[in-house]
């Protein structure tokens, strides 16, 4: 880096006429402005993604959520997504709705009400966003759709908005249609009608969060859903945007994007795609999914958060470099700011934005990413190059009179892996009007007035461990503010805390699944119920559980072991299942379908009685006992040899849990 002091001996204008062809760029107002920025965000949800969060011990889930929002320390998030909960699988596992049936109301279930107070808290100003992936069946009326009935739907999705007001004096922002599924436009202009007769005027509209077409040309054809549609959303966006987006004149969101394995590739896609976004697609958000990777690894897209907070039972957690990328936009601009007009790409690659309050301050965020190293999942990267340059800024305009600014830096070391992150350098001196940068390939700067630039630091987390091998719950402990069981990763259905006031006897304090109805889905939820649990590579293992089923229509309840599959994946899991069913029959089977039959019989178990069963697997030989007797023995070598241990029923229907169990070898 070099003041540019040299080169930079004429006047601004004189210096910037005769430069601007040698890798000159001018930052100047004169010419009015660009858009207004509406921050970066992160999206918790989408697929349970926050689950292990919520059990970290303190002080390591503060320290995690400190990271996240907290301002002017690391990534000071200005935007918070979450998923309105809809009791199916959304990519990593179910999240509950807090209408499970018609006339059943809850606005404590889950974890994303405890995280967006969370983050309130730290940042009073972020911008809260909530958006359905999926809905409780009811809605639907027996169909997988839920537009049949708008007016349901939109009701359904302003009570969770009212809610969020009413027990958590949370007011949210922004609401979505349907995650990455058709939107109807009768139905858009029915929610900002509902919203609207609930007093709910503010809380603005994204559609459709999926592509930017055909939903711009709708916008444009039809005058009232442009006057009930407020943001234009669109998933990874590849940086770039329609011509008919930008006809529209709506603010433009990336409204999902990243969703990339979070090393430094990971790191250096999130850098080259917050500053492209809006040099190439005009778009003033982008909001990552996901929020922290805090899901089990092995379930679909692992490690793709901002952060890995995935180890609850050690408090480890590890501040990845997308952390620290944020940080060069979130801590030097707020919502509100505007980007300015000239921004774009540098002459030997990368790019620069420039942004301002309008009250003399001026933050500029420059990226040098090369194309391997910036790779994002999604969608293919087209070829491109960089290389090592000299670039000089002209300040013009109101900036003209700067004479010194804050400098952040952040290295990517691909070659000998020392990276550096977000480090303070000594200030830049403007001279005539400019400065001079000497870029080398896969950095990120940020030069600005801001001075209030923080490197946030905590003591280093406990290492990394396994997930114990010997775990109980008997369930009779229960966070006020959360309705699941501590690492218990819901893959379909929805396992909640329930106390059984009827009950004298020891089962009191129950896990108990409460679907009872097909959710209208998002991707293809099992048949069964299931929630997993534990070490991926587990292979000898005993795991023991007390089942209850309340319905005497023949369904059934199983444990299992060796379970391979979760998430969008779920209906093809394999594994060992354990099953008994209320007809008095028990079988095992190495799929959750239960098609793949290793045994069978008689077990002589019926609803409303409780029942112990017991699962033990070593190498190719398993047995079951039912209530400490041994029911079946066999070999189960075709069977996957490693996989989670997992809890569930044959159908949508209510069943409890309870002293749940496990030994691993």
């Amino acid at each position: 880096m070099g003041g540019g002091s040299a080169p930079c001996v004429l006047s601004v204008f004189s210096l910037c006429l005769l430069t601007c062809s040698a890798q000159s760029y001018a930052v100047d107002d004169q010419a009015g402005l660009g858009r207004t920025f509406d921050g970066v965000g992160g999206l918790s949800g989408g697929g349970a993604t926050s689950r292990l969060l919520v059990n970290y011990a303190e002080p390591y889930r503060s320290q995690i959520l400190d990271y996240l929002f907290k301002p002017n320390f690391g990534a000071s998030l200005q935007i918070l997504k979450v998923e309105i909960g809809g009791d199916a699988q959304t990519t990593d596992g179910t999240e509950p709705s807090h209408m499970h049936y018609e006339n059943d109301e809850n606005y404590f279930r889950g974890y994303e009400w405890w995280l967006m107070r969370e983050a309130k808290k730290r940042n009073p100003n972020i911008t809260l966003i909530g958006l359905p992936w999926a809905f409780p069946g009811w809605i639907g009326r027996g169909k997988n759709w839920p537009y049949d009935y708008p007016d349901i739907t939109a009701s359904y999705v302003v009570s969770w908005i009212i809610g969020a007001k009413q027990y958590h004096n949370l007011e949210i922002d922004y609401v979505g249609i349907w995650n990455e599924r058709s939107f109807n436009s009768k139905y858009i202009k029915l929610l900002r009608y509902t919203l609207d007769k609930n007093g709910l005027e503010r809380v603005k509209i994204i559609a459709s969060d999926n592509l930017w077409e055909p939903i711009t040309l709708f916008v444009l054809q039809d005058r009232e859903l442009s006057e009930a549609v407020d943001v234009l959303g669109a998933h990874y966006p590849g940086t770039t945007t329609v011509p008919e987006a930008l006809k529209t004149g709506k603010q433009l969101w990336s409204s999902e994007d990243y969703s990339t394995f979070n090393d430094d590739v990971g790191g250096g896609c999130w850098a080259r795609i917050l500053n492209q976004n809006y040099v190439n697609g005009q778009m003033t958000a982008t909001i990552s999914w996901n929020l922290v990777a805090s899901y089990y690894q092995d379930l679909p897209f692992g490690r793709d958060g901002l952060m890995t907070a995935q180890e609850p039972w050690s408090g480890n957690y590890v501040v990845e470099s997308p952390i620290w990328i944020t940080a060069h936009t979130t801590q030097f601009t707020q919502p509100g700011w505007k980007y300015l007009q000239t921004v774009g790409h540098l002459a030997h690659g990368g790019s620069y934005v420039a942004l301002t309050n309008q009250r003399g301050n001026l933050t500029i965020v420059i990226e040098t990413m090369t194309h391997d190293h910036s790779v994002c999942i999604r969608p293919p990267l087209l070829p491109y190059t960089v290389t090592a340059q000299r670039a000089t800024f002209c300040l013009k305009g109101s900036f003209a009179s700067i004479s010194e600014l804050q400098v952040w830096h952040s290295k990517f070391d691909f070659k000998v892996k020392k990276p550096v992150y977000f480090q303070k350098l000594s200030p830049v001196k403007v001279s005539n009007g400019s400065f001079t940068l000497d870029l080398d390939v896969d950095e990120v700067y940020t030069v600005t007035t801001i001075t209030t630039g923080l490197k946030g630091n905590y003591p280093e987390p406990p290492p990394s461990s396994p997930f114990p091998k010997i775990y109980k719950d008997d369930f009779k402990v229960q966070h006020p503010d959360f309705s699941e069981a501590p690492d218990f990763a819901d893959q379909t259905g929805v396992f909640e805390y329930f106390i059984n006031e009827t009950d004298p006897g020891p089962h009191v304090y129950t896990l108990r699944q409460v679907v009872t109805q097909r959710p209208i889905t998002w991707v293809a939820d099992a048949d069964q119920t299931i929630s997993v649990i534990g070490d991926y590579k587990w292979q000898n293992v005993t795991v023991s559980c007390d089942l209850y089923m309340e319905e005497e229509n023949g369904g059934g309840v199983f444990v299992a072991a060796r379970v391979d599959k979760g998430g969008g994946s779920v209906r093809s899991a394999r594994g060992i299942f354990f099953w008994v069913f209320a007809d008095g029959t028990y079988k095992v089977t190495s799929d959750l379908s239960g098609q793949s039959v290793l045994a069978e019989g008689q077990s002589g178990t019926r609803a409303n009685i409780w029942n112990t069963l017991t699962l033990s697997v070593k190498g190719d030989n398993a047995f079951g006992e039912l209530n400490g007797h041994v029911l079946w023995k066999n070999a189960v070598g075709l069977v996957p040899k490693n996989g989670w241990a997992a809890i569930g029923t044959s159908s949508f229907q209510l069943a409890q849990f309870d002293n749940f169990a496990v030994q691993a070898e």
